[in-house]
C-alpha cells in the first residue's frame, strides 16, 4: 500500500536569529527523516521567527533571507523529503510577501504568498506585507498539496480556491497566539473548512513565547471526516508524525498520537510558566528576581519563576516596614523554603526613614498621604533594581491585571522590573490558579506550593495600618466582572450600569481604568491570555477627554 508521511515540526524560534533558526530547520529535519517522513512543515515565517515586527524593515533582510535559503538548499540537496518553510520574500517590485516555500532536493518545488493578513488584535501585517493573490499547488510522491498560511484559514476563499484544484490535502504553517479557549474556536474553524470541502488538513503551530505573545503548539490534523487524527502536545516543541495511505485512489489519514485538550486552569499555568521561561532565556538573563511580600500575587509569580527556571536560578526578596504583618514575614519564608528558591529578607525602614529625612524640608506643613505608601515601594523598587543589575536577574514585577487596570501599583515602586507573568490575570484567577496549584501538589502528596494563609487572608498592600484592598476598591469579584466588560468587551459605563452594577462604582472604576492608561504605557510587559489584554491588544491615548457615564 501507497503511503505518505508528513511531520508537523512545532519548533519555538527566536524572531531575528535567522541563522539559528536555519540551523534548527536543519537539525529538526535530520531527527525527522531518521524517523522516517516525506514532508516537514514548518510554522509560519521560520526563519525570522513571529512576529518579526520592524525587523522587516531592515536593509539587509533580504541579504540574510537569501543567505538562509542557500545553506538550507545545500543542506536539502541529498535529502528525500521536502521542507516546508515560512519566510519573508520581496520581489523584484520592491513588494515584501510573508511566503512559503517548498524545497526538495535542493530546488525550490513551489513558492507561495499568505493572501490574508490580519490587522487586529495584536497582528498588523498590513504595516509590512503586500497580499498574495493566488493558491499555489504541488505535487510530490503522487500526493497534491495546497498551501496556505495561519490567517488564510480563517477566511473561506483561500481554502475554497486551493479545494478547486484538486488537492488531496491542506498545509497550513502558523504563528497562531495564545489566548484562553484558542485551540477550541481552531478545531471548530477547520473542521468547518472540511465539511465544506472534503480535503484533510494539516496545521503545524508555532510554539514558544515572544514578548508578551505565547505560542501554544497544539498542531492538528483532521482528516476528510472532519476526525482529529493527530494532535500535538501543548506548550513545548514536538515532532508529531501524520501517516497517510492510498487505497482506491484516495489519500486516508491514519490515527496517530492525540494530545488531550488541557483543563482551562492547567492551560493558563502553561501559558505563563511558558512565557516567562521564554523571555529570561531568550533574553539572555541569568535567572529570575522578585519581592515576596507573603500577599497572594508574588506567591503566585514564585511558582510561576521556580517552574519556568528551576529553583537554583530564581531569588525572593522580603522587604518589610513597620505595617508589615508577622504573617506576612512567616508565610514569605514559608513558601520560599519549601520551593528551595534563594531567599532573602532586607528591612527598608532604615531607606524610608533617609529619605522622609531629606524630604523633610519639602513635606514641612504637610500631612500624610498616598505619598509616603509610594515611597516605601519605591525603595523597595530601589533595592531590587540593583540586586537585579548586579546579579543579572530579571526582576519580575507582581502587580495582578485588577490592580493594573485601576492604578493601584506605584511608578518606579512595585511596578519597578522587566516582565510581568500575572500582568493580564485578573484577582479572582490569580486565587483560583493558587489553590489549582496547591490541589495539583495534595494530589501528589506534597505540600502546598502557596501557604493556605496567604490564599486565605484578605488581600493587602501592607503600606498603612490594618491596610485591606477593599478600603479602596470594590470586591474584587465585582470589580473584576466589571473590568471584563469594560476592558475585554469594550462595554460602555451604560451598558454596564443596565447589566445590574452600581452606577457609583461602575462610573469610579472606569473612570480609574482610563486615568491609569500613562501608569500601564510604563509598565513592563506581561503574558497575553485574552483576546483583550494590555499591550498588543488595547491601545488608548493618554491625554484625552473622553467623559465616563455616556
Amino acid at each position: 500500500m501507497q503511503s505518505f508521511t508528513v511531520i508537523m515540526a512545532q519548533i519555538d524560534t527566536l524572531v531575528g536569529d535567522i541563522d539559528g533558526n536555519t540551523q534548527k530547520i536543519i537539525n529538526v529535519a535530520e531527527t525527522s527523516e531518521a524517523k522516517g517522513c516525506d514532508l516537514i512543515l514548518f510554522p509560519e515565517l521560520t526563519l525570522t521567527g513571529y512576529p518579526p515586527e520592524d525587523l522587516l524593515l531592515r536593509d539587509s533582510l533580504t541579504l540574510r533571507i537569501n543567505e538562509a535559503m542557500d545553506k538550507l538548499k545545500q543542506a536539502n540537496a541529498e535529502s528525500q523529503s521536502a521542507w516546508v518553510v515560512g519566510l519573508p520574500l520581496l520581489n523584484e517590485d520592491g513588494k515584501l510577501f510573508n511566503s512559503a516555500r517548498v524545497l526538495y532536493q535542493g530546488d525550490i518545488l513551489a513558492t507561495y504568498h499568505k493572501q490574508k493578513l490580519p490587522n487586529y488584535q495584536v497582528f498588523d501585517e498590513h504595516r509590512y506585507f503586500v497580499a498574495g493573490t493566488d493558491p499555489v499547488v504541488f505535487s510530490l510522491k503522487g500526493m497534491r498539496f495546497a498551501l496556505t498560511i495561519c490567517e488564510d484559514v480563517w477566511h473561506e476563499s483561500p481554502i475554497a480556491e486551493a479545494a478547486k484544484l484538486g488537492v488531496d490535502c491542506i498545509l497550513n504553517l502558523n504563528a497562531s497566539p495564545f489566548h484562553q479557549g484558542k485551540q477550541e474556536a481552531r478545531l471548530d474553524l477547520l473542521s468547518s473548512h472540511i465539511e465544506n470541502c472534503q480535503i484533510p488538513i494539516v496545521y503545524t503551530n508555532a510554539v514558544g513565547g515572544q514578548d508578551e505573545l505565547v505560542f501554544d503548539g497544539g498542531s492538528i490534523a483532521l482528516d476528510a471526516n472532519q476526525d482529529l487524527k493527530v494532535q500535538a502536545p501543548f506548550f513545548k516543541e514536538a515532532i508529531v508524525s501524520v501517516l497517510f495511505h492510498k487505497a482506491q485512489d484516495q489519500w486516508l489519514m491514519q490515527s496517530g498520537e492525540v494530545s488531550a485538550l488541557q483543563e482551562p486552569l492547567e492551560e493558563l499555568w502553561q501559558a505563563l510558566v511558558l512565557g516567562v521561561k521564554d523571555y529570561v532565556h531568550k533574553n539572555g538573563f541569568k535567572g529570575a528576581l522578585l519581592g515576596l511580600s507573603g500577599g497572594i500575587d508574588s506567591a503566585l509569580t514564585l511558582a510561576i519563576a521556580a517552574e519556568a527556571l528551576g529553583k537554583d536560578n530564581v531569588m525572593a526578596v522580603m522587604m518589610p516596614f513597620k505595617y508589615t504583618s508577622q504573617m506576612s514575614v512567616e508565610d514569605a519564608g514559608i513558601q520560599a523554603k519549601r520551593l528551595g528558591v534563594q531567599y532573602d529578607t532586607i528591612a527598608i525602614e532604615p531607606m524610608y526613614d533617609a529619605f522622609m529625612g531629606a524630604l523633610a524640608g519639602q513635606f514641612a506643613g504637610t500631612g500624610k498621604d498616598t505619598t509616603e505608601e509610594n515611597i516605601q515601594a519605591r525603595a523597595r523598587g530601589v533595592l531590587l533594581m540593583a540586586i537585579s543589575n548586579k546579579k543579572g536577574y530579571l526582576l519580575l514585577t507582581t502587580g495582578n491585571k485588577s490592580e493594573v487596570s485601576v492604578g493601584y501599583c506605584t511608578l518606579y515602586g512595585d511596578m519597578a522590573g522587566g516582565f510581568n507573568a500575572i500582568k493580564n490575570v485578573p484577582k479572582t484567577t490569580v486565587f483560583a490558579l493558587a489553590r489549582f496549584l496547591n490541589e495539583k501538589a495534595k494530589a501528589l502528596g506534597e505540600s502546598p506550593v502557596i501557604p493556605e494563609r496567604v490564599i486565605e487572608r484578605p488581600p493587602s498592600a501592607e503600606l498603612s495600618p490594618d491596610q485591606k484592598d477593599e478600603d479602596s476598591l470594590p470586591p474584587y469579584e465585582v470589580l473584576d466582572e466589571i473590568l471584563y466588560r469594560y476592558i475585554e468587551c469594550d462595554q460602555s459605563a451604560h451598558t454596564i450600569i443596565n447589566a445590574g452594577f452600581n452606577e457609583n462604582e461602575v462610573n469610579r472604576v472606569l473612570r480609574l481604568v482610563d486615568l491609569n492608561e500613562y501608569k500601564r504605557r510604563q509598565s513592563a510587559i506581561g503574558v497575553r491570555i485574552s483576546q483583550r489584554d494590555f499591550g498588543r491588544d488595547r491601545r488608548y491615548p493618554i491625554t484625552n477627554g473622553w467623559k465616563i457615564g455616556k
